[in-house]
């Protein structure tokens, strides 16, 4: 068997913690992780600023079936549509590991790396004039809190932030846990974030790269299957689960 591939900072959850990609269908989740709504929240100047956590929902089902074509009227579950759905099911992503092909931004006291086909469109790196431009004056002790701050928020895990001379990237501590990323100021819905080292795997039971922290497309439509690559953000897609929500509070 091959080697579990982790990628540098992060550690791998528990055994019983997996998400599988099925062939051409959803997404099976093992071992009852928390999985609840995260809202993108802006600052005063409309900035991507932190996450507000919503709504919970069950994974004790084993496994849990999440929906990732899309069009699911049971969101953020399968509910079969996936059999009748046009999409394409099929997983691009390469299998390099995040850190392969990376762009690089040096600062006095930080090095600034990014995986740009993984941007999932959170927008956290634009705060304060950008996370690259905090990166290269980071001699500044604001510009150095800023840049870590923006790289270790961003959720796809695209970009790292390290010190100089450090082996490890600055990592916050997640536990095995989902989230369901939603973007009001976008007036979109998001991947699946999933966090704290997660095994990701195909049906086959082939591996990707264990990470603290990535996404997974739940509209259907990246480039980049089974990450999300934005796509949601051009589409404006929604899952309109915060609207049953709030219907269901209403009856």
């Amino acid at each position: 068997m091959a080697k579990q591939k982790i990628e540098v900072g992060s550690t791998a959850a528990a055994s019983e913690y997996k998400v599988v990609v099925t062939e051409t269908g959803p997404y099976h989740i093992y071992g009852s992780p928390p999985l609840a709504t995260q809202h993108i929240v802006e600052n005063e100047v409309g900035e991507s600023w932190n996450f507000e956590e919503g709504r919970h929902f069950s994974t004790e089902q084993e496994p849990t079936s999440l929906c990732r074509c899309g069009a699911s009227k049971q969101k953020p579950y399968c509910d079969g549509s996936h059999t009748h759905h046009k999409w394409s099911p099929k997983l691009t992503a390469r299998p390099e590991a995040l850190l392969d092909n990376i762009d690089i931004t040096s600062g006095d006291e930080l090095t600034l790396t990014d995986n740009s086909q993984y941007c999932a469109f959170a927008r956290f790196c634009d705060a304060g004039g950008g996370v690259w431009a905090a990166t290269e004056t980071s001699f500044d002790e604001r510009s150095r809190r800023l840049a870590i701050r923006q790289a270790s928020l961003c959720p796809s895990g695209r970009l790292a932030i390290w010190g100089n001379g450090s082996d490890l990237p600055y990592e916050r501590h997640y536990e095995p846990s989902l989230g369901l990323i939603e973007d009001d100021a976008m007036a979109a819905s998001g991947g699946l974030w999933v966090r704290g080292g997660i095994r990701i795997v195909k049906e086959d039971g082939t591996s990707y790269e264990v990470r603290n922290r990535s996404i997974l497309c739940r509209c259907g439509e990246s480039a980049n299957k089974p990450y999300c690559d934005g796509t949601h953000a051009a589409l404006r897609w929604q899952d309109h689960i915060e609207e049953k929500t709030k219907m269901t509070e209403k009856i």
